[in-house]
């Protein structure tokens, strides 16, 4: 397998302030466990904020990357030779891709605190998808990413 001319991976993590919200989700334990006892506030803090903070690293975990002459994105995996045009969303375009543009058929990697995304167009006439809509926060770079790897497969 060949690597592309332009590799790309971005891990579509959540912001920093929902990592203080788990803290907070851990304090609202601590003091709905207070009445029971200082331990039990105690493991109510560490519990809650635990496993508010792994609720938001699995959903921050999809990765999208670009390998070999295959796009990686999430849990989908397609060949750039199956891919069209890149259009590159700024954050008002995006939202309207998100909501009333939207077809129940394309394949989204949606992350809502992410303004800016990229919609590639599927060419591949026994695919369904019509189109990848995927939350970025480098729309620019993935496309180049694409692009380089569709070059380098056709080498």
């Amino acid at each position: 397998m060949q690597l592309s001319a332009t590799p790309y991976e971005e891990r579509l993590t959540a912001p920093r302030s929902w990592w203080f919200i788990s803290f907070l989700v851990g304090v609202s334990f601590a003091l709905i466990l207070l009445p029971f006892g200082t331990l039990p506030a105690l493991g109510g803090l560490v519990g809650g904020t635990a496993a508010a903070a792994v609720v938001a690293s699995s959903y921050g975990s999809p990765r999208i990357r670009v390998v070999g002459d295959s796009l990686i994105a999430g849990e989908a995996k397609i060949p750039v030779s199956a891919l069209g045009a890149s259009e590159v969303l700024d954050p008002e375009e995006a939202r309207a891709w998100r909501t009333y543009k939207a077809d129940v058929r394309a394949f989204l990697l949606l992350r809502a605190y992410i303004p800016r995304a990229l919609r590639v167009e599927v060419t591949d006439p026994d695919d369904p998808t019509p189109y990848l809509y995927l939350s970025t926060r480098e729309p620019e770079a993935l496309a180049a990413a694409i692009e380089a790897a569709r070059t380098a497969a056709k080498a």
